[in-house]
């Protein structure tokens, strides 16, 4: 019989007195990340390499610290920035919708906007003023005087000639038009053209006066639309020469203001809109009180930086378009929504990052719709779009294109390794882009290295969050969760986030009782009230077979029927429990035939292990002839989808005892998956299975025979609770580890299995030969049987039949009827 795993080997230990302190404030706090050179050293490559595509994934479970690793080393390597810029952007005159975007060196975008905006304030309140000044209207109005001289020396003879006439040249206002026209002249005083009329129709004037009026009249006009067309020329020139003096001056003025700014940040963009400011200003004018023109000379500051050195380091906890690009904003107005414009224009986390490093979480990165596109382009391209193309005109986005901007960034992704293996799937940019892999392992040693880390991380979350000390028990008891977490042989688990939470309630717990100090008895206390909170659904299952609604037999022996074992999770907590497997056999050619299969409740992993068991059949009936029987097996009670191989090992041990009828002893439950050399394989979830079993043999009390097989691989894993460690010192409770499926046939049913001599024969009195034999009687009642009998079985669920028909077997049937399964 095979002995039972030592009590030593169900659970390892930590030595408190081998940590070398009493409480970890004697502790130096860890700084870094335990247990992760390979990532750091990978992660510190991309942080300081400047070549292209040298973007970082960082890869890992939630809770190794990848977060803190990105954050610590930045802090610590302080990497000096190649290119920093600010960012502006300004109105473009020549095309609104196409802001101009002006880069300076840090620190220079607010002394341009401070510049730009005295210029601005010059304009609108003194720039009138200055265009009043003494000169420039001494200079006017010499050139008024100038004007008025030409256009009398021009009137003055034709003046002289009407007057010589009897006519007189009179302005009449004709509507909002004062327009020059001749009258005649009575007793010294000009008269309308109606009124001269009527003094010659009562007799006043005769026919020879008015004739002569007319005639006069009408060459004076000519003359006079000659003289005005010349008083139009002196005009026109002059109100260019005044235009000009205007210009002159206004440029004089503006260009001191320019020659200014250009000397504080020189720039061949700002000389451009300099230009186009002034020649605005020029063309339309000094801006009218309450006209909103001056907004288009004022600056757009959409990313600035110190003069330091320091790289901008961005972690954007919410990745969304808008907040990785920027955003146009708009304005709404009595009507509706606004025009945008430059000034609207608002940077993203990518351009605050831009000389930098910009932090994401892949997942939240993904989950935003066009993010991951967006992203990809800018680094593909490095020209960020403040808008991209496809979002542009959307009725929600306006159509105003800003002048792309040239960034150089480097990505910090962090994600797991399915994110990983998916955008590496789908995108084929993201090889290239993102080519430095930070792998973040989930376990470490298990040496003083690793312990001394424990230590360290426990002083460090202690220093940050004022927790109390940990003594060294509370130090040692954390180790041995993390190695049950880690569920390794040798290792401790990386996942410091789930440490630090039951480190947090078991400060919680020592404060509550008023005590300064973390013992071990608070760790055990906080992990079990964590298992406490979630494991409802534990406790219900152990109250259904207690109350035996659920029948689960834990003492007594069965044929083809053996207790297998299953977990299922709580969220990061898992429970295991038992499962009934039940077999049955007959003659018959359906082969083995899966219930849970044949109900669609079988995923793909428990259908392969299902396969593999008729494969490890063949193998150990090693007989000359075709396996002729009928098996089933179910999983009783079950009424949920079923997958995973570990119960293979169980279901053809279960198979055995239905075909040799073999008793198996129920107080005995088997996990592992097999291999088609009967080879038992590690499965996942061996602490939390054994304490499932346990817990269902409590419930219906421990008789001492009870216990459960695992695989010799599992054994280096063991760190099964307290009380099941007691259990077993006491000889209440055993663990068996087996390499092979004959090991836990002898176990399971007290028989020996039984080894093949050189001819593959078994010897007297095992199981397998019964097996064999058994095997052997159902192939002779198949040939013994007149008929055939027809099985309803799927092909790829009939494994035990493979192999020559037997002699006897009518040919195959038409289509029409269910052929035989082969």
């Amino acid at each position: 019989m095979h002995e039972s795993l030592p009590v030593e080997q169900l659970r390892w230990r930590c030595d408190p007195d081998s940590l070398g302190f009493e409480t970890t404030a004697d502790v130096e706090p860890t700084t870094g990340v335990v247990g992760q050179t390979s990532a750091v050293d990978a992660l510190r490559f991309g942080l300081e390499c400047d070549a292209p595509g040298q973007n970082v994934f960082v890869r890992g479970l939630h809770g190794t610290g990848r977060m803190t690793l990105v954050g610590r080393l930045l802090d610590e390597l302080r990497p000096s920035c190649r290119s920093k810029y600010d960012r502006c952007y300004v109105h473009r005159f020549s095309d609104p919708d196409r802001p101009r975007l002006i880069t300076l060196p840090p620190g220079k975008a607010r002394v341009f906007r401070r510049a730009v905006s005295e210029l601005v304030d010059f304009i609108r309140d003194s720039l009138g003023e200055a265009l009043e000044a003494e000169p420039v209207r001494a200079r006017r109005q010499a050139l008024v005087q100038r004007e008025e001289s030409q256009v009398r020396e021009l009137m003055h003879p034709f003046e002289e000639a009407l007057a010589a006439a009897g006519l007189a040249l009179v302005s009449v206002q004709i509507g909002e038009i004062v327009q020059p026209t001749i009258y005649p002249v009575i007793d010294g005083n000009p008269v309308p053209p109606e009124e001269f009329e009527n003094q010659r129709r009562k007799g006043k004037i005769s026919d020879e006066q008015f004739k002569a009026y007319e005639t006069g009249r009408t060459r004076f006009l000519e003359q006079l639309e000659e003289i005005a067309s010349k008083i139009r020329v002196i005009h026109r020139k002059s109100a260019e020469e005044i235009r000009r003096i205007y210009e002159e001056t206004v440029r004089l003025l503006l260009s001191e203001f320019g020659h200014s700014i250009l000397e504080l940040v020189p720039s061949k963009e700002i000389e451009k809109f300099l230009e186009e400011l002034i020649d605005d200003v020029v063309e339309r004018g000094p801006p009218v009180k309450g006209k909103n023109r001056l907004r288009y000379y004022e600056v757009n500051i959409v990313q600035e930086h110190d003069s330091t050195s320091d790289c901008p380091i961005v972690i954007e906890n919410t990745p969304s378009l808008t907040n990785l690009l920027g955003s146009i904003e708009r304005e709404w107005g009595p009507a509706g929504p606004m025009p945008s414009d430059y000034r609207m224009i608002r940077g993203g986390s990518i351009l605050r990052a831009d000389g930098g490093y910009l932090v994401l979480d892949a997942r939240d990165l993904i989950s935003e719709p066009g993010a991951w596109r967006v992203l990809v382009r800018t680094l593909r391209s490095g020209k960020l779009e403040i808008v991209p193309p496809e979002f542009r005109g959307l009725g929600w986005q306006p159509t105003l294109k800003p002048e792309p901007i040239p960034v150089k960034v480097r990505v910090i992704l962090l994600g797991d390794s399915q994110i990983y293996y998916l955008l590496d799937g789908v995108d084929p940019d993201f090889g290239h882009l993102f080519k430095v892999l930070s792998d973040f392992e989930t376990v470490i040693p298990r040496d003083a290295d690793g312990l001394r880390g424990y230590a360290g991380v426990l002083a460090r979350i202690g220093k940050d969050e004022s927790l109390h000390p940990f003594d060294k028990n509370a130090v040692a008891a954390l180790a041995e969760h993390g190695a049950r977490i880690a569920s390794m042989k040798g290792k401790l688990t990386a996942r410091f986030a789930r440490i630090a939470d039951i480190a947090r309630e078991a400060s919680f717990l020592a404060g509550k009782d008023h005590r300064n100090v973390v013992t071990g008895d608070d760790v055990l206390e906080t992990v079990r009230r964590t298992r406490c909170r979630g494991d409802l659904p534990s406790r219900r299952f152990q109250e259904l077979i207690r109350e035996g609604t659920i029948r689960i037999q834990t003492s007594g022996v069965e044929i083809g029927q053996i207790n297998g074992l299953a977990v299922m999770s709580a969220g990061p907590l898992t429970y295991g429990f038992p499962a009934r497997i039940t077999a049955t056999i007959g003659a018959g050619n359906a082969g083995i035939i899966d219930i849970e299969g044949r109900s669609s409740l079988s995923g793909s992993i428990h259908t392969k292990g299902f396969h593999i068991l008729g494969g490890l059949l063949r193998h150990l009936l090693r007989a000359e002839h075709a396996l002729a029987f009928s098996a089933s097996l179910a999983f009783e009670q079950s009424y949920g989808g079923i997958d995973g191989d570990s119960a293979s090992g169980a279901e053809i041990c279960c198979l055995l005892s239905a075909l040799t009828a073999i008793p198996i002893h129920q107080g005995i439950a088997m996990t592992g998956a097999i291999d088609q050399h009967g080879h038992i394989q590690a499965i996942g979830g061996v602490n939390e299975k054994i304490e499932g079993f346990f817990d269902a043999c409590c419930g219906q009390g421990l008789d001492g025979n009870q216990g459960v097989v695992i695989p010799t691989s599992n054994s280096g894993e063991l760190m099964l609770r307290h009380d099941v460690v007691a259990a077993c010192a006491e000889g209440r409770f055993h663990i068996w580890a087996v390499p092979h499926v004959t090991d836990a046939l002898e176990v399971l049913t007290g028989v020996e299995a039984g080894k093949p001599d050189e001819d593959g024969l078994y010897p007297e009195g095992t199981l397998l030969r019964i097996a064999v034999e058994k095997a052997q009687d159902y192939w002779a009642r198949t040939l013994q049987t007149p008929h055939y009998v027809y099985e309803e079985a799927d092909e790829e669920q009939a494994e035990g039949s493979e192999g020559p028909q037997p002699p006897g077997v009518p040919p195959p049937a038409p289509p029409s009827v269910p052929p035989p399964a082969q």
